[in-house]
C-alpha cells in the first residue's frame, strides 16, 4: 500500500478549500499521536529514576539516567529533521513510532533483573531518546502539508501536543507502576507504539513535493544568528525540558515524602502557556517578551533556590511553576523571533522573504537540537551538585547566572538602541 500524493498546492485558496484542509487535518491529528507518544518514551526515565530505591545508585548516577536521553533525543533531532523528506511524511512516522518500542523493552527486562549493572541502565536510557527525535521529523512533515499562512497555528498545535506528553508520562506512570510494578513503565508503551504506527500507515500521506536542502541546513550553520537563537533556546526550550525531567528526582531528593503526582502540573503548564508566549511575541515583539522572560525566569531561580531548604514542599513547588511558566512563555516568543530575523537579514542583503523563510527553516532544525541539549545540562548540573555539595544549590547559581547572559545577549542583539552606530543590532526589526 503507498500513499504518495503528487499534487499538492496549499497554498493555492481553491485548492486547500476543496482538498487540502481535509488532507492537512488528517496527518495533522495522527502526527500529534506519534509525537505526543515520542515525548512520554523520551521523558519516561523521569519517573522511573525515582523508583530505583532497589538498586545502591547515587543521586548523581540517577540524574545521569535522566540525562541520557535529553542528550540522544538533541542530537537526533538535525538528522530527523530530513527523514519526512527523504523518505515521506507517512513513512517515517511509522518508523519514528516503531522505533519507540526498542527503549520500551529496554527498559522493561533491565528493572525486571536486579543485578542490571549501571551501565547497561545508561544504555537503556540512552535509547528513549529516539523520542526527543520525533519533535523534529513530526514538525517538518507538518510544515509540508500546511500554506504559509496557517503553519504558525498548525505547527503550534503539533509541539503542544508532543509536550504535553511530558504531563501525561508524570501522571500515568506512578499509576501503572504502582498498579503493575516497574517494570510495566517499559512494557506499557510498546501496544501504544504499534498503534501509532499502524494510524500512521493507515491514514498518513507522504508528499513528493517535500523538500529539505542538507546545503541550507549548513548555510544557516554559518550564519551567528542561528547560534545566538541556539543559545536563547537552551534559556527557554532546554530550561522546560530538563526541569520537566529533574524535577521529580530533585524534589524526592529534598522532599523524599512529596506527592509524586503533582509532578504533572509544571510540564502542563509550561506546555499550555507556550503559544501565549507565541500571541504576546506577535503584539509586543518576540525579542522584548523574550528579554523581560529571561529577567522573570531569573528571579524564579532565586524563589526555588530560596524554598528548597525551607521544608515546605508546597512553597518549593509554588516557586517551581514560575519556572515552567517562564520557559514556556520563553518557547513560543523565541520561536516567533527566529523567522523574523531571518527574513530581515534576507531584505537587508537584497534577498526575497522567501529565501529568508528558507534560511529560517534550515535554522530551526539546528537550534531547535541545541536548545533540547540544555535538558541534558540541567539534569548534569543538578547531579553534579549534589555529588559535590549534597544540595542543588550550586546548580540553581549556574542557572541564575546563566539566565543573566541569557538577558544580556537578548538586550545586545535584538533589543539595543545605544551605540547601534558603532555595533549594530535588530532592534529596528522589532523581531
Amino acid at each position: 500500500m503507498t500513499r504518495w500524493i503528487t499534487d499538492w498546492r496549499p497554498d493555492e485558496a481553491a485548492f486547500w478549500e476543496s482538498t487540502g484542509k481535509r488532507v492537512a487535518r488528517r496527518n495533522l491529528v495522527f502526527s500529534i499521536l506519534a509525537e505526543h507518544l515520542g515525548f512520554t518514551v523520551w521523558t519516561v526515565w523521569s519517573v522511573v529514576a525515582t523508583r530505583l530505591g532497589g538498586y545502591e545508585f547515587t543521586t548523581d548516577q540517577l540524574f545521569w539516567l535522566t540525562a541520557l536521553p535529553n542528550l540522544i533525543g538533541s542530537a537526533l533531532r538535525i538528522p530527523y529533521t530530513f527523514g519526512p523528506a527523504r523518505f515521506g511524511g507517512r513513512n517515517f512516522t511509522v518508523f519514528s513510532a516503531l522505533m519507540l518500542i526498542i527503549p520500551a523493552i529496554g527498559l522493561g527486562i533491565a528493572v525486571n533483573n536486579p543485578a542490571t549493572p549501571f551501565w547497561l541502565f545508561l544504555v537503556i536510557a540512552a535509547t528513549a531518546g529516539v523520542g526527543g527525535g520525533n519533535f523534529a521529523s513530526s514538525m517538518a512533515n507538518i510544515t509540508y502539508f500546511y500554506p504559509q499562512s496557517k503553519q504558525g497555528s498548525a505547527l503550534g498545535l503539533n509541539a503542544a501536543g508532543g509536550n504535553i506528553g511530558v504531563s501525561t508520562v508524570q501522571i500515568i506512570m506512578p499509576l501503572v507502576i504502582g498498579g503493575l510494578g516497574l517494570a510495566a513503565a517499559g512494557w506499557f508503551w510498546i501496544p501504544l507504539a504499534i498503534v501509532a504506527a499502524a494510524c500512521a500507515w493507515f491514514f498518513m500521506d507522504n508528499l513528493t513535493t517535500a523538500k529539505a536542502s542538507p546545503r541550507e541546513l549548513l548555510q544557516s550553520t554559518r550564519s551567528g544568528q542561528t547560534w545566538i537563537m541556539s543559545f536563547l533556546y537552551i534559556g527557554t526550550f532546554g530550561s522546560f525540558i530538563g526541569y520537566s525531567t529533574a524535577f521529580p528526582l530533585l524534589a524526592k531528593s529534598l522532599f523524599p515524602g512529596f506527592p509524586t503526582w503533582v509532578a504533572f502540573a509544571g510540564p502542563l503548564l509550561g506546555s499550555l502557556i507556550r503559544p501565549v508566549g507565541g500571541w504576546l511575541a506577535d503584539r509586543l515583539g518576540g525579542a522584548r517578551v523574550t528579554l523581560w522572560n529571561f529577567a522573570a525566569m531569573g528571579v524564579g531561580v532565586v524563589l526555588v533556590w530560596a524554598t528548597a531548604g525551607s521544608g515546605d514542599f508546597w512553597l518549593f513547588f509554588l516557586a517551581f511553576q514560575l519556572l515552567f511558566l517562564t520557559a514556556g512563555i520563553g518557547n513560543g516568543s523565541t520561536y516567533r523571533m527566529i523567522p523574523a530575523i531571518f527574513q530581515t537579514l534576507a531584505l537587508a542583503a537584497g534577498k526575497s522573504v522567501e529565501y529568508g523563510k528558507r534560511q529560517a527553516s534550515a535554522a530551526i532544525g539546528i537550534i531547535s537540537a541545541v536548545g533540547a541539549f540544555g535538558g541534558f545540562l540541567i539534569n548534569r548540573a543538578f547531579g553534579m551538585s549534589f555529588a559535590a555539595t549534597g544540595s542543588p544549590a550550586s546548580a540553581f547559581l549556574a542557572f541564575g547566572l546563566f539566565y543573566v547572559a541569557c538577558f544580556a545577549t537578548t538586550w545586545w542583539c535584538y533589543t539595543r538602541t545605544v551605540g547601534v552606530a558603532r555595533v549594530p543590532s535588530l532592534a529596528h526589526a522589532r523581531v
